[in-house]
């Protein structure tokens, strides 16, 4: 029996079927994030960034975006998420080093940091969700849609549920 393409591949080995089925789905990438930073003021919060300073911290919320399908864990527009809200990346074999902000549970950052697939992965079990789904890996059941908050009361709906994975 021949081992698994992500235990033989790197990343950027990776063709692009592979690499797309390496997304465990669970949609926190949707998740509406902050950085905390004292130095922030309201005239330079809640705005998009490219870094993250050494003292800074990624605080995540259960406020996803307003295209997410909160019980498939999926987009609705997938393939115009891009162009319908300019802030969502698209995560590629280029851009992953830049792409500081997705959660340690993130299949890509557990492969990019040599830690593999979680236990509850859907690639270990038949491309089903449920047993992500069952270790509340994913936003199913804990999520809010941005379209239904008030942005200013952010830090009410700061993440109590790990992002980091069970295994």
């Amino acid at each position: 029996m021949t081992d698994p393409f992500w235990q033989t591949k790197s990343l950027a080995e990776m063709t692009r079927q592979e690499w797309e089925s390496l997304c465990d789905g669970c949609a926190k990438c949707c998740l509406h994030k902050f950085i905390d930073d004292e130095d922030i003021d309201e005239g330079n919060d809640l705005q998009p960034t490219d870094f993250m300073a050494d003292n800074e911290q990624m605080v995540y919320s259960n406020i996803v975006c307003h295209l997410l399908n909160d019980k498939t864990c999926q987009c609705t527009k997938y393939n115009q998420r891009t162009k319908l809200v300019p802030d969502c990346v698209q995560l590629t074999q280029e851009n992953l080093d830049d792409v500081f902000f997705m959660p340690p549970s993130c299949t890509y950052r557990r492969l990019k940091e040599g830690k593999g697939l979680p236990s509850w992965h859907p690639l270990l079990h038949k491309g089903k969700k449920s047993a992500m789904h069952k270790a509340g890996m994913s936003v199913r059941g804990k999520v809010i849609s941005d379209a239904e908050v008030d942005l200013d009361f952010f830090e009410d709906y700061i993440v109590r549920w790990p992002l980091n994975s069970v295994d």
